[in-house]
């Protein structure tokens, strides 16, 4: 008996699972989602921005474009009328020399940034180790920039008046008080200057003590076994690694010391030689009604700003801190 050669065939091999019919159209499914989210996430950045952005162009862009427009017409702040008259406010200023003379009070203020940041740094170093009650001078220096500069001047203007606090103090250590702190104008400015140095000290403060606690504690261990004091730390680890932020805090100070209103205004008004441009910006504004010329010192003042800052970057680049 012979026997038939079987004529099934034989089982089919196992179909790959990347190869099936139902895999492709999944991956296809996800390929297209994952397309169409890709728009969708470019997006996502620009939502989260919008209402920062939008505030920022309000308040900020906005009325810096109209104080530019302001300072090309003779607008009195109050009529709706505003004649074009081309650059001739800009003409004004800088045929007027008595105008930047009031720059001459801000070298007082120059000064005090001086102090302030040598003041900042000395205390920011110290408060960075390990003393007692350490925070608690922390909240002192920083308390006073924290203070609203109006009740500042108002608290300071009794405080230099004749008879005032000042003099009631050096009279209980038998200091003549015939003196008038405000009456002329190098004690009326270096008087007002060091009520800066009391408010912004805090502010340099804080700026340096944030950079000096963001290097590594390894640093100092290290410096500590090779036998170094507190000199040589201060030296060779803090002083680099805050050098941004110490060039943060000279344009700081330049541009205040340029922009000082609150502290001046409330004391003296801008009397005996106390005078600042803002304050004799804000003058031709409410005082005179020349809001167009009053919106062209604003303007010059800002670019005399973004100049200095521009080339203080240009002489002092930042650098690149790595002290690891």
């Amino acid at each position: 008996m012979t026997r038939t050669a079987s004529t099934a065939s034989p089982p089919a091999p196992a179909a790959a699972p990347g190869r099936t019919g139902k895999r492709p159209s999944r991956h296809r499914a996800r390929a297209g989602a994952s397309g169409r989210d890709r728009p969708m996430r470019k997006l996502t950045p620009w939502l989260f921005l919008l209402a920062p952005l939008a505030l920022l162009i309000t308040f900020t862009y906005v009325p810096v474009g109209n104080m530019i427009y302001y300072s090309f017409t003779d607008w009195d702040g109050v009529s709706p009328d505003r004649n074009h008259v081309g650059t001739e406010n800009y003409t004004e200023i800088f045929t007027r020399p008595e105008l930047f003379r009031v720059f001459a009070v801000s070298f007082y203020y120059l000064a005090a940034s001086v102090v302030q940041i040598v003041i900042a740094l000395y205390f920011a170093a110290v408060l960075s180790f390990d003393l007692r009650f350490r925070n608690l001078f922390k909240g002192i220096l920083f308390f006073p920039y924290l203070i609203n500069g109006v009740a500042i001047g108002f608290v300071f203007l009794y405080f230099f008046q004749d008879g005032g606090t000042l003099d009631s103090v050096l009279s209980w250590f038998g200091v003549g008080t015939d003196h008038t702190w405000l009456g002329t104008p190098e004690s009326a400015n270096t008087s007002m200057a060091g009520v800066s140095v009391w408010r912004f000290t805090g502010l340099n403060f804080v700026l340096f003590l944030g950079a000096i606690q963001s290097i590594p504690g390894e640093l100092y261990e290290a410096a500590q076994l090779d036998g170094a004091g507190r000199w040589k730390q201060f030296r060779h680890i803090i002083a680099p690694s805050i050098r941004p932020v110490l060039s943060l805090s000279v344009i700081l100070a330049i541009s205040g010391s340029l922009s000082v209103f609150e502290i001046p205004y409330i004391m003296t008004g801008g009397a005996t030689e106390t005078s600042t441009f803002v304050i004799q910006t804000v003058k031709f504004a409410f005082q005179f009604n020349k809001t167009g010329l009053a919106s062209a010192c604003a303007v010059v003042l800002l670019v005399i700003i973004l100049m200095i800052t521009w080339i203080q970057r240009r002489l002092v680049p930042d650098e690149k801190v790595d002290l690891v």
